[in-house]
């Protein structure tokens, strides 16, 4: 589990490389974030490559090769977390990926959030899980949906009314939240699924 400075360091090396063609040495990066050892730079560049993100090559001054994330070309973004207690502020940050196979069809358009909360264990959807959306600003009545309240998101069930929105849960200690479909609301995605890691 990436802790949250190898993550900045990650998006900066994915940066310096986008932009320049070529990765960053350890001291570029020990100087952008101001660590003087370069000892405390591979430690991060360790978690890193421990967990796939990357690979280095001593052997060269820019020897960090395959940045981004594990399997970028099949993997669906986890892009952060979406409440399914009371709405929490929607944080859009790079977590990593989710490996679904061809479970979801086609990728395009799918991201992962991971859940917080319990309004909708009755749908079989627990906090720690990841629910699959598909991104969409529609979605019938019914469907599962993650919504934008303002600044802040969570996944309800949608349904629809004369003049607002109710976004229900699958809880019944949880009250519908009536919104105001004209207002600050709006529909991020429809869910697809839900993937869930068990405990060892």
């Amino acid at each position: 589990m990436l802790n949250d400075r190898a993550r900045e360091i990650l998006s900066y090396i994915q940066r310096f490389a986008r932009e320049r063609g070529y990765p960053p040495t350890i001291r570029e990066i020990g100087r952008e974030y101001g660590i003087s050892s370069t000892n405390g730079v591979r430690y991060y560049l360790s978690l890193l490559e421990k967990e796939g993100y990357l690979r280095r090559s001593g052997r060269i001054s820019r020897g960090i090769e395959g940045m981004g994330t594990p399997s970028p070309s099949t993997g669906i973004p986890v892009l952060g977390r979406v409440a399914a207690g009371q709405p929490i502020l929607a944080e859009e940050s790079f977590e990593g990926t989710v490996e679904p196979g061809e479970m979801f069809g086609d990728r395009s358009g799918l991201f992962a959030l991971r859940v917080r909360g319990d309004s909708m264990t009755g749908a079989g959807i627990m906090a720690g899980d990841y629910v699959i959306v598909r991104q969409q600003e529609s979605a019938g009545a019914g469907e599962m949906v993650v919504a934008l309240l303002e600044n802040e998101a969570t996944v309800k069930y949608y349904r629809p009314g004369r003049g607002r929105v109710e976004l229900v849960a699958a809880n019944p200690a949880y009250e519908p939240i009536a919104v105001d479909p004209h207002g600050a609301f709006r529909i991020l995605g429809v869910v697809r699924g839900v993937l869930r890691t068990v405990s060892r």
